[in-house]
């Protein structure tokens, strides 16, 4: 299937590892230009060897998000260097977990500065250059297009989640409430929530939960993968696949759209 995705000047926040790289990789898959905003230049740079060994050639850009300034200057590069940005696909921090007695003010303002503001920093500076752009284009065009790899977190709350998990639901309604009004310009954002997915960072779960059940970490992973309907964890791949559909025309109706990528532990309407 041709996604139409061919040459598109993709960026892809936290592309460096887990979900991110999953979808980097599987938009160099379908001809994007890619370009990847990490914080660490190691791990940048590995991410751009492993998709170089499968043909794939990215562009690597390494700023801290949670700097409004370091994510407007780095947008500016991208855009100088490589073209006007047609796909922002946010999938950038992650909060760590704590137990509810050991949250303070701190920690809870951690928890947004490494999963709510990264996002919206880097989204802010490209909706102004594509709202900008929309103003010299014909009516009914796409000017561009905004995906937020959010997380089930902010909908279905646990006791050690609930930092990040706020993260998370104030990033569904920013979601919400601006795919509404910049739909008008012809652009259209939506998000992906993933449920558990097998990445580095579900280690720092499993072990978490292992420690307050007084299990191994096998028997947590079991434990937990027996509650998804699927009966698994999910795949990077498969959340590559939403935000690579959602990129694409073939969703030119989908706006504020918030999909469960989850293997069905979310039942509700």
């Amino acid at each position: 299937m041709n996604l139409k995705l061919n040459g598109k000047v993709t960026v892809v926040t936290g592309g460096s590892k887990g979900i991110g790289l999953a979808v980097a990789n599987a938009f160099a898959a379908e001809g994007a230009f890619v370009a990847i905003i990490a914080r660490d230049p190691q791990g940048l740079e590995q991410a751009r060897a492993q998709l170089q060994a499968s043909g794939h050639n990215v562009a690597t850009f390494a700023a801290d998000l949670s700097d409004p300034q370091a994510a407007t200057r780095t947008i500016e590069r991208i855009e100088t260097e490589i073209g006007p940005i047609d796909i922002l696909i946010n999938s950038a921090g992650a909060a760590r977990r704590h137990e509810p007695e050991d949250l303070d003010a701190s920690k809870w303002r951690a928890a947004m500065d490494a999963k709510f503001f990264p996002y919206i920093h880097v989204q802010d500076a490209v909706l102004t250059r594509m709202r900008e752009r929309a103003a010299t284009r014909p009516a009914g065009a796409t000017n561009g297009i905004v995906v937020n790899i959010i997380g089930n977190g902010g909908k279905r709350p646990t006791s050690t989640h609930l930092a990040g998990g706020s993260a998370n639901a104030a990033l569904m309604l920013s979601t919400v409430g601006l795919a509404a009004h910049y739909a008008r310009y012809g652009i259209r954002i939506n998000g992906i929530n993933p449920g558990p997915t097998f990445t580095q960072r579900v280690e720092q779960v499993l072990e978490l939960d292992a420690q307050r059940q007084g299990i191994s970490r096998d028997q947590a992973l079991a434990d937990s993968q027996a509650r998804i309907p699927l009966g698994r964890y999910g795949k990077a791949e498969e959340v590559a696949d939403v935000a690579l559909f959602l990129a694409s025309p073939r969703s030119a109706y989908v706006v504020g759209a918030i999909i469960p990528v989850d293997g069905g532990m979310s039942s509700v309407i």
